[in-house]
């Protein structure tokens, strides 16, 4: 019999995403003595989406891989990949990386290193919308225990890329709101970039307390936040009617959030029984002056992004 490979450092323990009982080691996998459900590791990626919320995410993972390739995302280098965030070397999407490098050492600073040095020992990280698994690959050199988890699969944009990367993480196919992870065990949950494609940002973040230890931290990083939920309805419609356009897309076929607003995270502060503190990395002065440029023009407010912490009360 094949010793099954652990998907995390032994401490980390596995539940199935439907009905949350642990899973049974078997060769070549995990199996759900409840649901009777199999889960394995197929191209290095540990697939835990269900079987039917695989029909249901098929049209968006679609749609979203159609956009992604049209932009010209990925590069085909270990060279690419290991340089995100700091350096782009495509060359075609600099100031996005910027910001995101500029996020991530605010991560770093504000949040991964303080609580490493409160615990004494390296933190169990959930990375979770990784894409391409640039930030576990950042966090997992550092010295931590990476868990990536995303949707796509893909080796260009998606979990699948890791195939780049010289460091150490686990790649799990999973959603938000069905993690495969027991209670109590993560250090820190980050959102990363992608909390905003959640379709119910209770729910979501609920999922993101479990698994979090009593002390843990959830981070919410790179989502467009408004302080008007006008401007943020406008930025959807924009997005739609430049899909529909360019892509023929009629509509998304996943029903996400698709931006913050402040008034929302305030509501889900007292829902949650969540106190967050708001970091502003430096963008720079240029960025800075996009929301007076855009008052002086009288268009809608461009979004704001930051490095938001979330403790339990």
């Amino acid at each position: 019999m094949s010793r099954v490979q652990e998907p995390s450092r032994e401490e980390m323990i596995w539940v199935c995403p439907r009905c949350r009982e642990r899973l049974k080691p078997e060769a070549g996998g995990y199996r759900c003595p409840s649901d009777d459900l199999f889960f394995s590791l197929r191209d290095g990626i540990w697939r835990f989406l269900l079987p039917e919320r695989q029909e249901t995410f098929a049209p968006f993972i679609g749609q979203y891989e159609t956009v992604r390739r049209d932009e010209g995302w990925g590069l085909d280098t270990a060279a690419y990949y290991r340089a995100l965030p700091f350096t782009d070397l495509s060359g075609r999407h600099t100031s996005i990386w910027r910001i995101r490098a500029k996020s991530y050492g605010m991560l770093l600073s504000d949040v991964i290193n303080p609580l490493t040095a409160e615990r004494g020992r390296p933190l169990q990280i959930l990375d979770l919308g990784a894409g391409n698994g640039w930030l576990s690959y950042q966090l997992a050199r550092q010295g931590h225990h990476l868990t990536a988890m995303d949707l796509l699969a893909n080796t260009v944009d998606g979990l699948g890329a890791h195939i780049h990367y010289d460091s150490t993480f686990v790649p799990v196919q999973a959603e938000f709101d069905r993690l495969p992870v027991d209670a109590g065990q993560v250090d820190v949950a980050i959102y990363n970039g992608a909390l905003h494609y959640s379709t119910g940002y209770q729910e979501t973040l609920l999922e993101g307390l479990r698994v979090l230890q009593p002390d843990g931290r959830l981070v919410i990083m790179d989502s467009p936040i408004y302080r008007d939920l006008a401007s943020g309805k406008d930025m959807v419609r924009e997005r739609q009617d430049r899909f529909a356009n360019r892509y023929n897309f009629s509509e998304s076929p996943l029903p996400s959030e698709n931006f913050l607003t402040f008034d929302q995270l305030e509501t889900l502060s007292a829902l949650l029984g969540v106190q967050w503190v708001y970091l502003k990395p430096d963008y720079g002065l240029r960025w800075t002056s996009r929301t007076w440029l855009a008052r002086l023009r009288r268009q809608r407010e461009p979004a704001t992004f930051l490095v938001i912490v979330g403790r339990r009360i």
